[in-house]
């Protein structure tokens, strides 16, 4: 724990009831997992009962040009999102979630019957969950230079009406978090009970916090970093050069050439999903066991965790874009409020008014529990509220995305007093 912060930063390992920092007091609350299942005649029978059952994504075309951080500027953008439950008369119960590297807006339920899984953070959101969508309205947009339906790289340039390609310009968190203030005044929504991402959704939620203090209640920051570290960094540049060194990768404009750099978004991924494991999970999960029971003394597969990294490399070059994965590390790399601070984290974080929840995993090598810690330390400095829960878990960085019991409860139990302090 850091000095002097006994009475503001909680480890909250274990619980059964979860005491909560909230100003001026400690609240214990017991954990509790409420169960309203939606009525047969609007879900679907296959569709489990605690779930927003089948959602369709909707677009907003956006006329008004973006100045980005980097110089230049966004004519016109669409940002496609999905929502959950409904919008409450005092417009006090909005949620806006954000999503890491290679997520979307698909963030819970199902497109269609026909789908094999919900969306990713499915266990997290719906009726009765941490964010329940009977309480809250829930809104998850795809980021800016994604490639599932907003403006990004497979967009067609209406300057040249050909996909931009490696012409679309670098984004940056802080001009994500201005595309989604645009979306909020569209839904006639003046501030979120909460902002919530893990990772680099996490970053967003930070970022949130420092550029719009007015307009966000609740800060949820789970497995994040004030700023990637120098490690983090290579990660994300052997990931790129995987990429550009593919040779049907043709300087980024292999649309034209009707090819993917399959190889190269493989290795990619591959890389990535290693850092997002921790060793004692890959031991756990696959050891050095075999997939034929013996050595073939080639370079084919021979170990499990060979042939996993390999379908998890293989199954992601069906469903993203090279171009935008090479995006993503860039803004994960440049992310780093306190540089507009004179690299003063503190002085960065002295005007936020959220309050806030953060929330890391103790074997999580990639943003391990130290770099939450650094921001509650700048947090502390000048007072603010803040929750910490550092939850063991031998699973990693993808922790976040899992349900992992303490984790939900922990998350269940803050959100209950965001919704109380929303009137939901």
């Amino acid at each position: 724990m850091l000095p002097g912060t006994h009475s503001r930063l909680l480890y909250l390992k274990s619980l059964i009831t979860l005491p909560v920092y909230l100003p001026g007091r400690m609240m214990a609350r017991p954990v509790r997992f409420a169960s309203q299942p939606f009525s047969q005649d609007i879900m679907p029978e296959s569709i489990p009962a605690q779930s927003v059952g089948l959602v369709s994504p909707q677009t907003l075309h956006f006329d008004q040009p973006l100045a980005l951080v980097s110089g230049r500027e966004l004519p016109n953008y669409d940002l496609i999102f999905e929502t959950y439950g409904n919008l409450n008369s005092s417009r006090s119960n909005a949620i806006l979630i954000c999503h890491a590297l290679s997520g979307d807006h698909h963030a819970a339920g199902y497109h269609s019957m026909e789908d094999r899984k919900p969306g990713w953070w499915d266990h997290c959101i719906g009726p009765g969950k941490p964010i329940d969508t009977d309480r809250f309205f829930v809104v998850c947009p795809n980021n800016l230079g994604g490639c599932k339906g907003s403006t990004g790289p497979i967009s067609n340039n209406p300057a040249t009406g050909k996909p931009y390609g490696p012409d679309f310009p670098i984004v940056t968190v802080r001009d994500w978090v201005e595309s989604q203030a645009r979306l909020a005044d569209a839904l006639s929504i003046q501030r979120w009970a909460a902002v919530i991402g893990g990772s680099l959704g996490g970053m967003q939620a930070l970022q949130w916090a420092i550029d719009y203090p007015d307009r966000i209640g609740h800060a949820v920051i789970i497995a994040a970093a004030p700023k990637l570290s120098a490690q983090n960094i290579a990660f994300n540049e052997v990931a790129r050069q995987a990429i550009m060194a593919d040779p049907e990768f043709h300087a980024g404009h292999y649309y034209e050439h009707n090819v993917v750099p399959r190889r190269g978004l493989m290795l990619a991924r591959m890389l990535g999903h290693i850092t997002y494991l921790s060793e004692d999970e890959m031991r756990a999960k696959f050891g050095r066991e075999l997939r034929a029971g013996k050595l073939k003394f080639g370079f084919d597969v021979d170990f499990q965790i060979e042939s996993y990294l390999r379908y998890q490399g293989q199954s992601f070059v069906e469903r993203f874009d090279a171009n935008t994965y090479l995006l993503m590390t860039k803004v994960l790399d440049y992310f780093d409020p306190a540089s507009d601070y004179d690299n003063d984290l503190s002085k960065a974080l002295e005007h936020v008014n959220a309050h806030f929840l953060l929330m890391s995993f103790t074997s999580d090598w990639r943003f391990s529990p130290a770099r939450s810690r650094e921001i509650i330390k700048a947090l502390l400095d000048h007072n603010k509220p803040v929750s910490y829960a550092e939850i063991e878990s031998n699973i990693g960085h993808d922790a976040f995305l899992l349900p992992i019991p303490y984790y939900l409860a922990i998350f269940n139990t803050y959100m209950h007093h965001v919704a109380s302090e929303a009137g939901c």
